[in-house]
């Protein structure tokens, strides 16, 4: 009984969490916010321009928004490149499209250069991948660790399906 009312609890604190709120700016200028992404899961995979593992985190994440494109599931890299020219991680919007075109990425580049967002949703490493359900809730933990040489899509197929 003990553990079947911890699980309980946790299934009502996650709950209570809510959607979870943010606004980011794309490389394009244009702002993306949760609220304007509600109704559709969305991918947050986050990583930066100067971290070799994100080289091939993007890869996956064009098969990925390749793969999942028409069926309700928004992908979008974030980056955590600084935006000042002080920061030895720092990159421009110039230097991020770039890098994006380099590595075949073409879904939308969203800017978190202070890690505000990344932090809020528990992205503690980079590379790390974030799911959001059409609520705009945080469906599981984030995930960090990404095999280089691993298949993204099959990595989160089951998460996503069982969102759609």
């Amino acid at each position: 009984m003990a553990l079947l009312s911890a699980c309980a609890i946790f299934l009502l604190t996650v709950r209570a969490a809510g959607p979870v709120e943010f606004s980011l700016r794309s490389l394009d200028g244009r702002t993306v916010t949760s609220s304007s992404l509600r109704g559709k899961v969305v991918v947050l995979a986050f990583g930066a321009s100067w971290l070799p593992l994100s080289r091939a985190q993007v890869q996956g994440v064009q098969r990925l928004a390749d793969d999942y494109r028409g069926r309700g599931v928004e992908v979008f890299w974030v980056s955590t490149d600084s935006e000042s020219p002080r920061s030895k991680n720092y990159a421009s919007d110039d230097q991020l499209k770039e890098f994006a075109r380099k590595y075949g990425l073409n879904v939308t580049v969203l800017r978190d250069p202070e890690g505000n967002i990344s932090k809020r949703l528990g992205v503690d490493q980079l590379p790390a991948i974030v799911i959001l359900d059409r609520a705009g809730n945080v469906v599981g933990a984030p995930i960090g660790g990404l095999d280089p040489k691993g298949d993204l899509v099959g990595q989160l197929a089951s998460r996503l399906e069982g969102l759609l």
